[in-house]
């Protein structure tokens, strides 16, 4: 049976701060779960389901691009669009490679500071150490990439994708969607996606891959802003059930239980790489039924000023800030034997610095605009007996 009663939720044209929040939320949960051994990494959300802040992140990012992009994407606009695009993409990149380079000084300075050589075989850092020139070469090529420094460079790659999305999105929704899906479908069939140069793996998320959770977000997020989430109470109770018996498979941890049929693992598996369908349906599931509850949906819906939009509002500075923190953090959990209770209590005040550096983000912010205001006024024309003058 489907509530013909109407939609239950529909994305506002304004800044829609409930993005901002779960994005914030997501950012926090990534940041916990990259500085693994302490207590409050048992309590996000992969210890309860298939997916994780990884899946909830990408879906978040599609939604906002679809916001930003979907409908400046015309004809005559379609240059300066995409030169923002690739701008963006840029950005990104660059980002990437700075966080990388500041993770391998945070090692190698915790292996020179407290005499542990061994932190530098951590989170694939030992083959940069011993090639440094092709190691070098490869990280600047995105074919090489440190344990825990692999979203942003993923993130890239589906920016750079980003203008062929809105081409087929203009020539209809459901033409993405099946295009993104059997690029997905063939990626994870015969296990198609960039390589590393300096072994014989593949990227650890594979933009191939991702993009199709990415698209998703995109299509849905301006499916709704133009007709609202319909509450269907079939899709309702699947999802609730979804939700409901992963948790259970993870809490009780039935991956013993083979039910693939011979089918490819992309279907049935759960690899993150590929991202199987059990971790996208999990992710999709969540999202809709946040979308179709009220009482979450509606307490997203917080003010601009509120702490956790101004997080989701920075999500980039604040995605760097956080992964050089887990960085420390893991470093500092080496030298001190994971120790769970410092990790707990460096976790802590780490979410606290990541609210304060998003206060002082939104403080400079204001000083800037508060400086071009002022400029514009001293630019306006001031009238006097001899006329306009400036």
């Amino acid at each position: 049976m489907t509530d013909t009663s109407g939609p239950v939720g529909v994305v506002p044209r304004q800044r829609d701060t409930r993005l901002d929040v779960f994005r914030a939320l997501a950012l926090l949960t990534i940041f916990v779960n990259h500085v693994p051994g302490q207590y409050l990494e048992h309590l996000t959300h992969k210890n309860f389901g298939f997916s994780d802040s990884a899946e909830a992140f990408v879906l978040i990012s599609g939604m906002s691009v679809g916001l930003a992009y979907g409908s400046r994407f015309a004809v005559g606009a379609r240059l300066a669009v995409t030169l923002r695009i690739l701008r963006r993409a840029l950005t990104l990149y660059v980002a990437h490679i700075m966080t990388s380079i500041i993770t391998f000084a945070i090692f190698a300075g915790g292996a020179l500071w407290f005499g542990r050589p061994d932190l530098l075989s951590e989170i694939n850092l030992r083959a940069v150490v011993d090639r440094t020139e092709q190691g070098v070469v490869s990280m600047v090529l995105l074919g090489h990439q440190f344990g825990y420094n692999n979203i942003l460079s993923m993130y890239a790659v589906l920016f750079l994708m980003l203008p062929g999305f809105l081409w087929l999105y203009q020539r209809g929704p459901r033409l993405l969607l099946a295009v993104s899906g059997t690029i997905w479908l063939c990626a994870g069939i015969w296990r198609i996606a960039p390589s590393n140069f300096l072994d014989d793996g593949k990227w650890f998320l594979n933009p191939l891959s991702w993009q199709f959770l990415f698209v998703i977000g995109f299509v849905g997020v301006l499916r709704a802003r133009s007709k609202g989430i319909p509450r269907n109470a079939l899709l309702f109770a699947l999802s609730g059930t979804y939700l409901a018996v992963s948790m259970l498979w993870v809490v009780l941890g039935w991956w013993h239980i083979d039910f693939s049929y011979g089918l490819p693992a992309v279907l049935t598996g759960f690899d993150k790489t590929y991202l199987s369908a059990t971790r996208l349906l999990h992710v999709l599931a969540g999202a809709y039924l946040i979308a179709t509850i009220p009482v979450l949906s509606n307490w997203a819906a917080l003010p601009l000023s509120h702490p956790l939009v101004a997080i989701g509002r920075h999500s980039l500075a604040i995605f760097i800030f956080g992964t050089i923190l887990a960085m420390v953090g893991q470093v500092l959990m080496f030298v001190t034997g994971k120790n769970p209770f410092f990790g707990t209590l460096y976790v802590v005040v780490g979410i606290g610095l990541h609210f304060a550096y998003a206060r002082y983000l939104d403080w400079q912010a204001d000083v800037i605009a508060d400086h071009a205001r002022r400029q514009g006024m001293r630019a306006l024309p001031v009238k006097g007996r001899d006329g306009p003058k400036r």
